[in-house]
């Protein structure tokens, strides 16, 4: 796990080594134990290590081939490189040392672009071919790893996280508004190859580039889409759990300790099991936020169910005062805006964890596999509808009401059988706080409206929520682990396990309102049954309303929206974002989530386009963690 960055002219002058070494500087965090440069003609190549396999002096990059013909920087992890050693060997191949890197690199050597399908891992690397002048760069499957570029008549730069490249352009970083108008709209990002910054791209997951003659070509080498198409599915929750135990396994490969990210939700708490049933991991090492008992977000007595079997479990509080305090750091490592807090109990998890381990496992991609969001519902009940499967429809409703006491998932129905230009206009009136001008010009180019919710059958819509919506959960854990110097590896997206999963029959989904059906089953008598039959889902939730209602955040609220820069962005009306944290305050409503975005929105223009210094309210006395 590391950080890359590269720079490559098209002006036949060389890379400027001193900022291809501050890029690398900014990413230290990603890469504390070691770092390395390549430069030749007109290419650059960073990289800074953080130690996982092989942890001698071999793993150090730029690493070149044995022929001297290839350099390669590579960030993220090949799980099955062990078994693609020997199938190399068998091929001829020789290996001087025990890196992965080594494997990816002799891999694409030997296989050519072909490769990628032999990798089972989370990865985004690049690899210069000295004797052909070209750059070849890939991202995984699912987009776990990240890779940010800039291109223009001058130059392509890479790096593994945005705010370096920022530093490269010849002009003041520019917003991109239409990814601010879906994050305000629509609580999304990262659904396209947009950044927040509009000279900014990411390479999607998925897909390959090449730099060659100053010219850039994009393709997806990875289509799940077509993988599912063709994979047959479950027929036993044995099969699945086989499966999980295998991803599970092959994510245990370090040189490092381990240990897990526990929410106390079913995904988190089914790779805790697994660990213990199977691998026998009674010194597991676990990692919680927690609030206080009837506190929203709470799930402590959930975790607790394991404290019988595990000696150490570790805790921290994140609250309103530890927000403050981390803010501008926070808003700082996350590059662009997210949409709720939820991501910062994970960044107080990881800087728990970061004293005790260096890898950590984690439940991303369960419920964008196993429809493990409540609208998913909607989604289910559009599909028997559509079939006009009237009596399977009317059953599912009618467990849904009795297990879950909620019309949430009809109301998702109803408005997913929407026309799309209906979808975008309700998600922008019920949020009636943007300039209308803002929205006319935005709101008829999102892809969200229709390509997220406008699935038409379940299946579909966890295929599009692959494509549109895991990513920027991925990108927010890779983000906060990283800032620590973690490793976060998620089991649930073994390429295999999603695409029989995907493969299966939608009962294994949801069936008789219970979601994420077969992880369930697979899970009997080796889960706490008061987790694996929990109805509800929470992740790292945070008790946010209550946060934004202490007088330091009213302060600090009030300052944003009675600001001139605030004002001057003619995004959001600030007397109606005033108005409504009045009723936010008086307990009238609780808008947090729009809070929240208005104060990291506000905050992101201040440190990344107008580069002024920020003012939190100091606070003292901050108690973090406990064990």
């Amino acid at each position: 796990m590391c950080g890359i960055a590269g720079i490559v002219r098209f002006d036949g002058n060389a890379p400027d080594e001193g900022k291809l070494r501050s890029m690398m500087h900014q990413i230290k965090h990603r890469g504390p134990d070691d770092e390395g440069v390549f430069t030749e003609n007109e290419v650059g190549l960073g990289f800074v290590r953080l130690s996982i396999i092989d942890l001698s002096a071999d793993g150090h990059q730029p690493m070149v081939s044995s022929d001297g013909r290839y350099v390669v920087v590579f960030n993220g992890e090949i799980f099955n490189y062990v078994e693609l050693r020997e199938e190399l060997q068998a091929e001829g191949v020789s290996f001087k040392t025990r890196t992965d890197t080594e494997v990816l690199l002799n891999a694409f050597i030997r296989w050519g672009e072909d490769c990628l399908e032999h990798f089972n891992g989370m990865w985004a690397f690049v690899i210069y071919d000295r004797e052909k002048k070209s750059l070849f760069a890939s991202r995984d499957r699912f987009g776990i790893k990240p890779f940010y570029y800039v291109i223009n008549e001058n130059f392509f730069a890479f790096c593994s996280e945005i705010p370096p490249l920022n530093g490269l352009l010849e002009h003041a970083p520019r917003p991109n508004y239409q990814s601010i108008f879906d994050y305000l709209a629509f609580n999304r990002t990262d659904q396209t190859e947009e950044t927040f910054f509009s000279d900014i791209k990411k390479l999607q997951h998925g897909c390959k580039l090449q730099v060659k003659d100053e010219k850039m070509t994009i393709s997806r080498w990875y289509d799940l889409k077509e993988r599912v198409a063709a994979a047959e599915g479950f027929k036993h929750p044995q099969e699945f759990k086989l499966l999980f135990q295998s991803s599970i396994a092959l994510r245990l490969r370090s040189d490092v300790p381990v240990g897990v990210c526990l929410s106390g939700g079913l995904d988190s708490s089914s790779i805790v099991a697994i660990l213990l049933d199977n691998f026998d991991k009674k010194d597991l090492q676990t990692f919680s936020a927690v609030y206080g008992k009837g506190e929203f977000g709470d799930e402590k007595e959930f975790i607790d169910e394991f404290h019988p079997v595990l000696r150490h479990m570790h805790y921290t509080s994140p609250n309103g005062e530890t927000l403050l305090h981390d803010l501008k750091e926070f808003v700082k490592a996350h590059g662009e805006p997210i949409p709720s807090t939820s991501p910062y109990a994970q960044y107080k998890v990881m800087e728990l964890a970061k004293n005790n381990v260096v890898v950590t496992l984690d439940g991303q991609g369960a419920d964008e596999a196993l429809a493990g969001y409540h609208y998913f519902f909607g989604f289910f009940f559009k599909d028997l509808w559509r079939q006009a499967k009237i009596g399977n429809l009317a059953n599912e409703i009618y467990h849904y009401l009795k297990r879950h006491k909620s019309l949430y998932g009809i109301k998702s129905f109803l408005f997913f059988l929407l026309p799309e230009k209906l979808r975008t206009r309700m998600r922008v009136d019920e949020k009636g706080y943007m300039y209308k001008d803002f929205v006319e010009k935005y709101s008829s180019t999102n892809n969200i409206a229709g390509n997220l919710y406008g699935s038409n059958s379940l299946k579909n819509a966890l295929l599009d929520h692959f494509e549109n919506k895991l990513e920027h959960l991925l990108k927010w854990e890779d983000l906060n682990s990283m800032h620590y110097s973690l490793e976060a590896r998620v089991p649930f997206l073994d390429y295999r396990l999603v695409e029989k999963t995907l493969a299966s029959a939608n009962d294994w989904a949801i069936r008789e309102g219970i979601t994420k059906f077969i992880l369930r089953e697979a899970m009997a008598g080796i889960l706490p049954e008061k987790i694996r039959m929990r109805n509800d889902k929470m992740g790292f939730g945070t008790p946010q309303d209550e946060w934004f209602r202490e007088p330091k955040w009213q302060q600090l609220v009030k300052e944003i929206l009675t600001s001139a820069s605030f004002r001057n962005r003619n995004i959001i009306d600030p007397q109606i974002a005033i108005n409504k944290y009045e009723e936010h305050l008086s307990g009238k409503i609780n808008i947090a989530k729009e809070i929240w975005k208005w104060v990291h929105l506000e905050l992101w223009f201040r440190i990344f386009i107008d580069k002024n210094q920020i003012s939190i309210p100091k606070n003292k006395n901050l108690t973090t963690s406990r064990k």
